[in-house]
């Protein structure tokens, strides 16, 4: 079932297509801009960072006031995502709990750990109104990598261990009401160049990675993670021609068929320079149709966001197989949507 109040078919097609994109905003407060962000391009949520994040209090307005905002506008509820990994990687600090992170826990090599951190992050991310963690990460960083760029982000060089601490804080994060995200699929343990600049590329077999790199993706879809995101590396034996985030290999082939993932899938975000250095808007419209990918991150730039969403828009109208995929892609959306209005 979907959200009770909302189907694919009752929506316009632009309310399709801002399904499909969550986007970042500034200040602290749901302000003119933000609220005509989400009226004009009808955005499925928000993504939350630290220069959204004050006190709880504020912190809850600001997701409340987005909620009933989208809600006066004829909008399913949003999806609030954050990232809360603990660690390097925690947009939340005090009064929040503030966690180690992955490293920390794989080093102790303790599922008590990795559960506390899921259960006592969901109680408060739903405090205040998040329903949407991007975490936990499940890279494999191989033993005597020099310089890793994940090396702080991680559970460990071992992938069964990533796998059962991964496991273990997905269902903690999602037993508690907010939704999990696997990342960064198909695995970044093994780049030491950062995608927030550049677009690595790894030539590891694909025999290799379904032996390593997999092993914990594979551990979180059978775990039933609500959400998979995907990383910006070019896997050149997998596919040598786009990276993950924009290819139907890896989206389709590897995680929906081989992997048998029915939930909702993220790119990574799309102004990291990756991405940015690389593709023009239309081709990274093109590919979120093709791959397909449900929905587009878009942390900062609200132009490149609006110029998705109007990309999008035009092949919605212009292709009927493109509309297909765009319903079937909300129809897991609305899915999530409505688990985390229960739960």
């Amino acid at each position: 079932m979907i959200h009770p109040e909302f189907s694919p078919q009752d929506l316009t097609d632009e309310q399709l297509v801002g399904q499909r994109l969550v986007v970042g905003f500034e200040g602290k407060t749901a302000d003119h801009a933000l609220e005509e962000m989400i009226r004009e391009l009808r955005v499925g949520g928000l993504v939350l960072f630290k220069r959204n994040v004050g006190e709880p209090a504020q912190l809850a307005a600001l997701c409340g006031s987005a909620q009933s905002f989208a809600a006066r506008q004829g909008l399913p509820p949003l999806l609030i995502c954050i990232d809360q990994e603990g660690g390097p990687v925690a947009r939340l600090g005090p009064p929040f709990t503030v966690f180690p992170g992955a490293r920390h826990i794989g080093e102790r090599r303790s599922t008590d750990a990795a559960q506390a951190f899921g259960r006592t992050t969901a109680d408060e991310l739903r405090s205040v109104g998040i329903n949407v963690n991007f975490a936990p990460v499940l890279d494999v960083v191989p033993e005597g990598l020099d310089r890793p760029v994940m090396a702080e982000r991680v559970f460990g060089s071992s992938a069964d261990l990533v796998a059962d601490l991964g496991t273990t804080v997905i269902r903690s994060l999602q037993e508690n009401g907010v939704a999990a995200t696997a990342k960064h699929f198909p695995g970044i343990g093994r780049t030491v160049v950062d995608s927030h600049l550049e677009r690595p590329v790894l030539d590891t077999p694909g025999r290799v990675l379904a032996a390593t790199d997999l092993v914990p993706f594979r551990a979180a879809v059978d775990a039933g993670v609500e959400a998979v995101m995907f990383s910006h590396v070019v896997y050149e034996d997998l596919d040598p021609h786009w990276p993950a985030s924009l290819s139907s290999v890896v989206s389709q082939e590897l995680l929906r068929k081989t992997l048998g993932f029915q939930g909702v899938t993220f790119t990574d975000d799309l102004d990291m320079g990756a991405i940015e250095k690389h593709y023009d808007v239309p081709a990274v419209a093109r590919r979120i149709v093709e791959a397909p990918i449900d929905i587009a991150l878009v942390c900062r730039n609200q132009k490149k966001a609006a110029a998705i969403h109007e990309a999008l828009l035009k092949t919605v109208r212009t292709s009927q197989a493109a509309r297909e995929q765009c319903v079937n892609s909300v129809t897991r959306i609305l899915r999530l949507k409505q688990g985390l209005v229960r739960s």
